[in-house]
């Protein structure tokens, strides 16, 4: 029988939807005492956000927009309600994006993760995560600190010394990507060290293969992925019994609201349609109010065989940015989803990008029950008219497209 990390983890699902749309509405207000959120969410009337129809009315603020916000109202566009200076640590991610350490411990919601994934209190953790300016480490040595493990900080690069400090510490925890504790294993088989105290592993910020993930099993260390991001923490995490029970998604971890948008669109899309990871999160110092990640996934239907009653997501499936240019005009996913807000009678679209006699070409593809000349005719017209560029309308049955949340797809050759 699995233990918990805590009750929330078991509530029933109403209950738990419940709770968090209780508590948002003063989140939405504590936000919007920052002038950041008090510009994006203008006219919002925070009591009235009270339940997920509601909340999908709200503007997204996408994180790929950050960037030049924060060169224009640095450092944090003033989506911060607490001082820089009254912050634990300053982080420069990649892009690059800069985000404060706020709150207490376990900042970034990484205890739960790592207690589903089999650490313990009194554990040695060895995390290989980098310590330089971005929060990773940070944020998953707070988790491991909350659940009362200590931490060896090997940081990246320097294999030889991370090895040593593994054989003489001997930890049984791993934290960092799976490609490197794969290449720790790797040489310390080459170098005769001693690396066998390593028995489990929460990964997370690159690919897991299931071969790789089969291949350090076979080597002792039983590993687990959790998807995070910067701004929000722990997003989803996988657990012990889900694993070993084939479970197909990752569990959305608490004290967050996860929706999947079409991407282009703040719209919510179907339990199993894939769309883009739309977070809001309840941290009283740095709010995020819908930021929209850029990542795909897509809800699981029912709840985990570990008895973790929360929503899953399929984990990380792709960017959701497909912006492309073709004949020198930018096109974008936002484009696709405003022709088929005006024409209702097509399901899902797909914008294929090709080359043509060395000139680009567009065909969009477009799920429709009754097809016809004056309807090809009309969206075409659409087409141009939003995009700025012809192309082609190529109507198939629904279903026929695949669902895996991409609404551009740029197949012109490279080079």
């Amino acid at each position: 029988m699995p233990d918990y990390f805590d009750d929330l983890e078991t509530r029933d699902p109403r209950q738990r939807e419940a709770d968090l749309f209780a508590q948002l509405p003063a989140q939405i207000a504590r936000a919007m005492q920052a002038e950041g959120w008090a510009r994006h969410l203008a006219g919002v009337e925070p009591d009235a956000v009270t339940d997920r129809a509601a909340l999908a009315r709200l503007p997204l603020l996408r994180k790929s927009d950050l960037v030049a916000m924060q060169k224009e109202n640095p450092p944090f566009a003033g989506f911060n309600v607490v001082a820089p200076g009254k912050a634990r640590r300053l982080f420069m991610s990649p892009g690059p994006i800069f985000e404060p350490e706020t709150g207490g411990a376990d900042f970034g919601g990484a205890a739960r993760a790592l207690f589903a994934a089999g650490f313990r209190a009194g554990q040695i953790v060895h995390n290989s995560f980098s310590y330089h300016l971005t929060p990773g480490a940070y944020m998953l040595e707070s988790g491991a600190h909350a659940l009362g493990c200590a931490v060896i900080p090997g940081g990246v690069g320097n294999t030889d010394s991370q090895l040593e400090a593994i054989a003489h510490f001997k930890p049984s925890g791993y934290i960092g990507t799976a490609d490197f504790v794969k290449i720790l294993l790797d040489t310390a088989e080459k170098s005769g060290r001693d690396a066998s105290s390593l028995k489990r592993a929460l990964v997370s910020g690159a690919a897991l293969p299931s071969s790789l993930r089969e291949e350090l099993r076979g080597r002792g260390v039983n590993v687990l992925q959790c998807y995070a991001i910067a701004e929000t923490g722990v997003v989803a995490y996988e657990s012990v019994e889900g694993l070993a029970s084939h479970d197909a998604g990752m569990i959305l971890n608490e004290n967050l609201i996860v929706e999947v948008v079409r991407p282009g669109t703040g719209d919510p899309v179907a339990e199993g349609e894939v769309g883009e990871v739309v977070v809001t999160t309840f941290n009283p110092d740095y709010p995020m109010v819908r930021v929209a990640t850029g990542d795909l996934s897509a809800f699981v239907g029912g709840v985990s065989h570990c008895g973790r009653t929360n929503q899953r997501i399929k984990g990380w499936l792709g960017r959701a940015d497909q912006t492309a240019k073709v004949k020198g005009m930018f096109v974008r996913p936002e484009q696709l989803a405003e022709i088929g807000r005006r024409h209702p009678e097509l399901r899902r679209l797909r914008l294929v990008i090709e080359r043509e006699g060395e000139q680009d070409w567009m065909t969009l593809r477009a799920e429709c029950t009754a097809p016809s000349t004056a309807l090809a005719d009309a969206v075409a017209a659409t087409l141009q008219a939003v995009t700025k560029v012809r192309g082609a309308i190529d109507f198939v049955q629904p279903g026929a497209l695949p669902n895996d949340g991409k609404v551009i797809a740029d197949e012109r050759p490279i080079g």
